[in-house]
């Protein structure tokens, strides 16, 4: 019931909220950034010198290190875009279909920054934006301790964002999907954030697109004892930081790992910089659960639908080759979670709260709309599909879509076909 409260409570604030937007614009979004954030400036859209001052704050090697993860992210994103092929091919004799890959005209990318200056999610939302072929991405960050934070600055501007605004919260999702006077709306929003973004972009689907319904992050170690208690710990608690009602599960199906690794857990809550908000996230949502066999481990997995899953056993491959559920796996001792959010190429965004059952995280496509096209090239072609075309509207009762089909049949085919809805349908041929 408390849970139930709670967001009840979020969906009547934002819906208050983005109706405000709704009537009063630019002077909502100031009313808001400076209730939420104490920020207030004339635009909220850094100017070409902010940008710089912001990028010439970061040393060589932070540039530079950005600039490898950036390389990273746009090759994989470029890889997948590759792989999406049109289409165009003769289906019968004088008939032919196809489709387009068609980017959105406009995306608009928060890039959460109020608790840590996330600078890798700029990298995952412009990069693969642009990558698609979007003309127009625009970027939101809330500031950071009173100023645009350089990092995320520096970030999005590499990227290659076409407008950077020192905006966050509800005020930046309600700002770029309904539009302002400052700010034009774009066609499809993405970036995690906290549960007011997210529910702000719930309550806009439809009027946008969006990447996907997000939660807290979630993780997930599956291991055997070809591994130890330490490395587990590491990677359960490394994504537990991200919040108090962050889930860190291991599964496993050794009993000694299973102890092994709480007792790491302990100690390096210990020692952890951040272990107050890790040890809220796992004294409420940690789990650990004993398996008897690799089948049971993958069903419970499964069931699951986590978002990040560590695969850390003999055999890998046999739940890369068996899990249906999950929003990116990470395979292999060698490999971790954190990897995947900072560096390797990957997307970071990613399906949470079982959304893993129905959706994979943000890639390339989701700046496509897949358009499909139709072209009929010769009078044979045009009648016979007419003639089909008009008896399945007949059951359908369609008159006027019929007579679509038999003015073809008329015209290309040479049969004096009454009009659909004087006589009966064209006989069998």
């Amino acid at each position: 019931q408390a849970r139930a409260d709670i967001d009840r409570k979020v969906r009547d604030t934002v819906e208050g909220l983005l109706a405000d937007i709704e009537a009063r614009g630019d002077a909502a979004v100031r009313d808001l950034s400076v209730m939420f954030d104490g920020w207030d400036r004339e635009d909220y859209r850094l100017t070409p010198a902010e940008i710089q001052d912001c990028i010439d704050q970061l040393s060589g090697q932070d540039l530079k290190d950005i600039e490898f993860a950036q390389a990273q992210v746009r090759n994989f994103a470029q890889i997948q875009r590759d792989s999406m092929h049109e289409v165009e091919v003769e289906t019968l004799p004088g008939v032919v279909l196809g489709h387009q890959h068609i980017p959105v005209n406009g995306a608009g990318c928060y890039v959460p920054g109020g608790k840590y200056p996330l600078l890798a999610s700029a990298h995952m939302s412009v990069i693969t934006a642009k990558v698609a072929g979007v003309p127009r991405v625009i970027t939101c960050a809330p500031p950071f301790d009173g100023h645009p934070a350089p990092a995320i600055v520096a970030a999005q501007a590499m990227a290659g964002a076409d407008e950077i605004y020192a905006l966050g919260g509800i005020q930046a999702i309600g700002a770029m999907a309904i539009g302002t006077a400052s700010i034009a709306p774009v066609d499809i929003l993405v970036g995690p954030g906290n549960a007011f973004v997210a529910e702000a972009k719930r309550q806009l689907f439809g009027r946008v697109g969006i990447d996907l319904f997000a939660g807290p992050t979630e993780t997930m170690v599956i291991a055997d004892d070809s591994v130890d208690g330490e490395i587990c710990a590491t990677d359960l608690l490394g994504q537990a930081e991200h919040g108090p009602d962050s889930p860190a599960i291991l599964i496993t199906n050794s009993r000694k790992l299973a102890l092994d690794t709480m007792r790491e857990v302990e100690r390096l809550l210990e020692i952890l910089p951040t272990a107050p908000i890790a040890r809220q996230a796992w004294d409420t949502h940690g789990e650990v659960i004993v398996c008897d066999s690799y089948e049971e481990m993958l069903s419970v997995a499964d069931d699951y639908a986590n978002e990040h899953v560590q695969v850390m056993t003999r055999d890998p491959d046999y739940f890369l080759a068996n899990m249906t559920n999950y929003g990116a796996l990470f395979l292999g001792p060698r490999t971790n979670v954190a990897f995947g959010d900072k560096v390797i190429g990957t997307n970071h965004t990613l399906p949470t709260r079982k959304a893993a059952r129905y959706t994979g995280g943000l890639w390339v496509g989701k700046f496509l709309k897949t358009c499909t096209y139709q072209r009929v090239t010769t009078d044979a072609a045009s009648a016979m599909i007419g003639e089909y075309c008009s008896r399945l509207c007949a059951l359908e009762g369609f008159a006027g879509h019929g007579e679509q089909a038999n003015v073809r049949v008329r015209r290309y085919g040479g049969r004096n076909v009454p009009y659909a809805g004087a006589a009966a349908p064209l006989e069998n041929v």
